[in-house]
């Protein structure tokens, strides 16, 4: 008889790490793949379902302007408990450290459904770094049954908190996956043209920032020190595909206001994504997930955070972390864009996030587990 596992996922980063692994398990005869997602991202969200071809069999739609992580973990609470009185799925597989993940483990712990977790055991231990993210990884680890971490180091941590080692398995990270179905340097589009075509041979910088706990004051420094390394170096053209969070655009649209060498456009479907990476010179992000593709890439990461639970790319040497002062950042940000004998070595280090099998992996010990 089949195994029923029910994937859950509710944001864009979710989606482009577990659209490679739903598309691994809907070809396997062992499993009946039930895909849930909650829409705590809306528009992004559709995007990545969209460029993989995946349907949902459930979408709670839960997302509303301005809610809150009371509106995302009640509503996911009550949804998932419904979905999983219907559907009584065998395991519940959900990824990283969103609230829909956590909600999700929640709602299955309660309801006595095994947990896979997906990206396991990555640590700050800073419950406020990022926040509410570190203290969902911790929450959902200590409830799942199956652990799938990226990195040895990544389980590491979850041997160090007690979890038991039969349970742990080291896969690389899902999101390297995605990377070999959407980069490729036929893919044409016409937003990449007209950025190919406004960039006009400069240097390509990328930039990406919305986390929670960077809005407000630590925005504006990042944004600040940023503008400022664009001010002294006319080579340079910046994309930045802004979130839709009305507190990340006002910052954008202030401090990068009337700079021609700056492109502020819409969130970007993720294969368009993907290869706008592909094409630029230096990534400048906060994002979690960006930290592990864009090394992929040969691409080097100016972290713009205090703290990252991804420190196997500081030691492998394909990550910066800036920190969020303005100061720090201009001095990073600088640094890269001078020193050619850092860049280099960062651009040639070794991607330490796995060699894109890690969906086939995490499918092959579902078959031996569930």
């Amino acid at each position: 008889m089949k195994k029923k596992l029910i994937l859950v996922f509710g944001t864009r980063p979710e989606a482009i790490k577990m659209c490679p692994l739903v598309k691994e398990l809907k070809k396997r005869d062992s499993f009946q793949t039930v895909v849930c997602v909650t829409g705590q991202h809306k528009e992004m969200l559709e995007q990545v379902l969209k460029s993989f071809e995946i349907v949902p069999d459930h979408d709670l739609k839960i997302m509303e302007r301005g809610q809150t992580l009371f509106d995302i973990t009640e509503k996911v609470l009550w949804g998932m408990k419904r979905i999983y009185e219907a559907e009584k799925p065998d395991m519940v597989l959900v990824h990283g450290d969103t609230s829909t993940a956590f909600a999700s483990a929640l709602a299955a712990f309660y309801e006595n459904i095994p947990v896979g977790h997906v990206e396991a055991g990555l640590r700050t231990y800073d419950i406020h770094a990022p926040y509410p993210e570190e203290f969902n990884r911790q929450a959902i680890g200590s409830m799942a049954l199956l652990h799938f971490a990226p990195t040895e180091a990544a389980a590491g941590h979850l041997l160090k908190e007690g979890k038991k080692r039969e349970r742990i398995f080291v896969t690389g990270n899902t999101a390297i996956d995605a990377l070999a179905t959407t980069v490729s340097r036929s893919h044409f589009s016409p937003v990449l043209k007209e950025i190919d075509e406004w960039t006009g041979g400069g240097r390509l910088i990328l930039l990406t920032a919305h986390r929670r706990e960077n809005l407000g004051k630590p925005l504006y420094e990042i944004f600040e020190g940023i503008r400022e390394v664009l001010l002294e170096h006319n080579d340079l053209r910046m994309v930045y595909p802004v979130h839709y969070n009305p507190i990340v655009r006002e910052a954008a649209d202030k401090v990068f206001a009337g700079m021609d060498r700056v492109k502020l456009i819409e969130p970007m479907e993720v294969v368009d994504f993907h290869n706008l990476m592909e094409r630029s010179f230096l990534i400048l992000t906060d994002s979690g997930g960006i930290q592990e593709e864009a090394p992929a890439l040969g691409k080097p990461v100016l972290v713009l955070r205090d703290t990252t639970e991804r420190p196997e790319g500081m030691e492998a040497g394909t990550l910066r972390l800036a920190g969020t002062k303005k100061e720090n950042i201009y001095r990073e940000f600088k640094l890269l864009v001078e020193n050619h004998e850092i860049y280099d070595k960062m651009s040639q280090a070794v991607n330490p996030y796995g060699d894109g099998t890690a969906s086939r992996q995490i499918a092959d010990i579902l078959e031996r587990s569930c």
